[in-house]
């Protein structure tokens, strides 16, 4: 890519290119960007938002007083709050809970779960490295390896989670012909984002011996692990990991509020120390220190629990309406957990079709967008049952059915 920046001397310009990386991050557009605007009053089933009454605005603006009434001014600088370095603590107990109990040494705080699969890119992956997504998979997931390597290589899922039986033979031919083998293997074994679906026992156990055998590190996403709508959550990939193979990926977005950005990491302490190298953010304190007052003053499994049940009734709500409203040749998958259901619609190309979803008011994220294959996806939509009030949804829900009669 040229670009001319000025005079460089009388009557010249000067003309000078960026580095490749450059210009293979400009073959994709900025996050969000392919979105059409979204008039006021559109029903936004695109929207993976908590609904707004799950987020604890008020006891959060509680603990934010009582914080700063306790610590003045120590949480608004560098490092120094007494009440952030409680957050691990608070976060290794919680992960204990679910079978991954952790050291200091192997448990990192962070922006988010999205923060910790940049830093496990980041500290992995080469330009010449290949990774391993789901198809499909968590489009951000797709944007944060694009950023270190142009190498991606996509394995279906299916209603039991991701095709580890594909995963096994690929890599068996892979070695057989000499060839790369992935660096690393991004799942969300647990209520998958886009499609719910859920990785059965049997291939989590599959995997982790496929990463033995071939070398690879796992990358876990569990945003959306305990928001389950069955009597027990999946157990994670890193209680059954026995090799140091996994890096859990949490969040506390889904179950609190994602405008905190508080996540974590567990990893062996190799490479949480290799994570750290590249964590140049300077802990974002002020929000870990609102985050540990307000986790010590509830009941968090409690929470956990009633959130389960509030996701759980829409959840079946989606369903009930997607059964009332879509006409034939649209089906969909109902998700075990998570916030959203991963709808087929035969024949329709669902990001051409949005602008005139848009336009009748209703608004979807098209099933492109979730696939590393740019021309993968085109009859699938991603759907939200998390944000809306059931009138609203179900008018969403409507609208959307007339725009796939008339297309």
């Amino acid at each position: 890519m040229l670009v001319v920046i000025g005079p460089a001397g009388k009557g010249l310009l000067h003309v000078f290119s960026f580095p490749p990386e450059v210009d293979r991050a400009l073959r994709y557009p900025p996050p969000g960007a392919w979105f059409p605007p979204v008039k006021q009053g559109t029903i936004r089933l695109n929207a993976g938002y908590p609904f707004p009454a799950s987020v604890p605005a008020q006891e959060i603006a509680a603990a934010t007083q009582a914080l700063v009434a306790k610590e003045l001014d120590r949480p608004f600088h560098y490092l120094s709050s007494p009440a952030m370095r409680r957050l691990p603590q608070l976060l290794a107990a919680r992960s204990a809970a679910r079978g991954m109990a952790c050291d200091p040494d192997s448990l990192m705080v962070t922006a988010g779960a999205a923060q910790v699969i940049d830093l496990a890119a980041r500290a992995l992956l080469g330009p010449d490295d290949l990774v391993a997504v789901e198809a499909p998979t968590y489009m951000e997931a797709l944007e944060i390896f694009r950023n270190y390597t142009p190498h991606i290589v996509a394995y279906p899922v299916d209603s039991d989670g991701l095709d580890v039986d594909a995963l096994a033979a690929d890599l068996a031919g892979r070695r057989a012909r000499g060839g790369r083998v992935p660096k690393l293997v991004y799942t969300i074994a647990s209520f998958q984002n886009p499609t719910g679906a859920t990785m059965s026992p049997a291939r989590r156990r599959r995997l982790l011996d496929l990463a033995d055998e071939y070398g690879f590190v796992i990358l876990e996403d569990d945003a959306y692990g305990e928001l389950g709508y069955g009597a027990e959550l999946p157990v994670p990939l890193r209680a059954l990991d026995r090799s140091h193979r996994v890096i859990y990926a949490g969040s506390l977005s889904k179950i609190i509020a994602p405008g905190l950005r508080v996540g974590w990491a567990i990893a062996h302490p190799d490479l949480i120390r290799a994570m750290w190298t590249y964590k140049k953010d300077l802990e974002h304190s002020f929000a870990q220190a609102v985050m540990t007052q307000y986790l010590e003053s509830i009941d968090l499994g409690a929470r956990v629990a009633w959130l389960r049940q509030e996701y759980g009734a829409r959840r079946e709500l989606m369903m009930d309406l997607l059964r009332r409203y879509m006409p034939a040749g649209v089906t969909w998958q109902e998700p075990g957990g998570g916030y959203f259901v991963w709808v087929r619609a035969a024949g329709v190309d669902t990001a051409e079709m949005l602008p005139r979803a848009v336009e009748a008011g209703v608004a979807y994220v098209p099933g492109r967008y979730f696939f590393a294959d740019e021309v993968a996806g085109r009859e699938f939509m991603r759907l939200s049952f998390s944000f809306l009030d059931a009138s609203v949804m179900e008018d969403g829900v409507r609208l959307l059915g007339q725009v796939f009669a008339a297309n």
